[in-house]
């Protein structure tokens, strides 16, 4: 996903490598990918070069720690 030329497909998981945050991919606004965190939220613009595909792992471990947050009552 590091070529600007390839979009990643909607509804993909992929990591915003500037920040490691891994998010769906939920549309395009301009030149930059719209990310969405696993278990939902506010969407933020990522720009192309700093997209990479998640692994099974990453999203795995993003999904736990959305559960775990949420158990805690500190997401909804």
């Amino acid at each position: 996903m590091s070529d600007t030329s390839e979009r990643p497909p909607i509804g993909t998981y992929a990591v915003d490598t500037l920040t490691g945050r891994v998010g769906r991919v939920m549309g395009y606004e301009g030149p930059y990918v719209q990310l969405r965190p696993v278990g939902g939220g506010r969407e933020w613009d990522c720009a192309p070069e700093c997209l990479r595909a998640a692994t099974t792992i990453e999203r795995l471990r993003a999904a736990t720690a959305y559960e775990n947050a949420r158990s805690r009552g500190e997401v909804p």
